[in-house]
């Protein structure tokens, strides 16, 4: 009975330990979580419109100016730039983004994939080792983006991307991320990023008139390359949210199921311990009662 005693009483310390990690990851996490909001709320208005315009261009000079990066051809060699975190302990974060590449590579570029013309470019260490322990051919030079997170750092992975497809390395790029709703709710999205995709809805695919100033091909080939850098910047806040906001709500929840646990364990423990206490009187009471006999 002493020994099932202790063993309660050494999960019972166990637990609480464990609660106090949670609670203070979840402080953390919440602290962080702040500024990343506040990063992509403030940059999502702009990269938005930013998008639009581009759009808007490409699907208006369609045949009055060649457009490397708008450049549709035959689907041959595909990259996915997949982002996600450097560390877990963020609830199914991390699993779903990389369920969501594999199931993009399966769904739209399957035969892609068995001739080994799909390539993944991770950003976040957690995707990186999960997709190359599933044997997909993956690439870590921009996997630890987010140790020093800078609209420089993402730039130079934007930069390598479109000049990749400038030269025809890849035929589709493609970005896989998290777009961040709020703190308990991320929409996990695959988004065409390279070729530029065009309008496609009817209200945005009138002939708009732009006048454009200087030339039309000299102010396409400077602006392009900006814009997409900030889609990509972006969709790395996105996830730099996502990624707090998940944690947050993981361990919140952990530390509720760890009091849920206490109250089970202590409930345990009284019980042993009274069945320890009476045990223990019916041997004095016994012991009495044979002394008197």
């Amino acid at each position: 009975m002493a020994g099932q005693l202790k063993e309660v009483r050494n999960r019972i310390k166990s637990v609480q330990s464990t609660q106090q990690i949670t609670k203070a990851m979840k402080m953390v996490s919440a602290a962080k979580l702040r500024r990343a909001q506040d990063a992509i709320t403030q940059m999502r208005p702009y990269a938005q419109k930013l998008q639009e315009m581009l759009s808007n261009i490409v699907s208006n000079t369609e045949g009055d100016t060649h457009i490397k990066l708008a450049e549709e051809r035959a689907v041959e060699k595909v990259l996915l730039i997949v982002i996600t975190s450097d560390r877990g302990l963020c609830g199914g974060y991390n699993a779903n983004l990389i369920k969501l590449a594999k199931q993009t590579i399966a769904d739209k570029y399957a035969a892609q994939h068995q001739k080994g013309n799909v390539a993944i470019w991770n950003i976040g260490k957690k995707g990186y080792e999960s997709l190359q322990k599933a044997g997909y051919k993956v690439d870590a030079t921009y996997k630890d983006i987010f140790l020093n997170l800078s609209f420089e750092s993402v730039q130079a992975a934007a930069q390598a991307a479109m000049k990749a497809f400038e030269s025809k390395e890849f035929d589709a790029v493609e970005i896989i991320y998290s777009e961040f709703k709020n703190a308990a709710t991320q929409q996990y999205k695959a988004e065409q990023f390279l070729p530029i995709p065009k309008v496609t809805n009817s209200s945005s695919s009138k002939k708009s008139d732009f006048i454009f100033e200087p030339a039309k091909e000299e102010l396409i080939a400077e602006l392009m390359p900006k814009i997409l850098n900030t889609q990509l910047f972006k969709a790395v806040l996105d996830c730099n949210a996502s990624e707090h906001g998940a944690r947050m709500t993981a361990m919140d929840k952990a530390s509720e199921n760890a009091n849920e646990l206490l109250k089970s364990l202590k409930i345990s423990y009284n019980r042993a311990r009274q069945a320890a206490i009476t045990t223990e009187l019916t041997e004095i009471v016994s012991g009495a009662a044979a002394l008197q006999g």
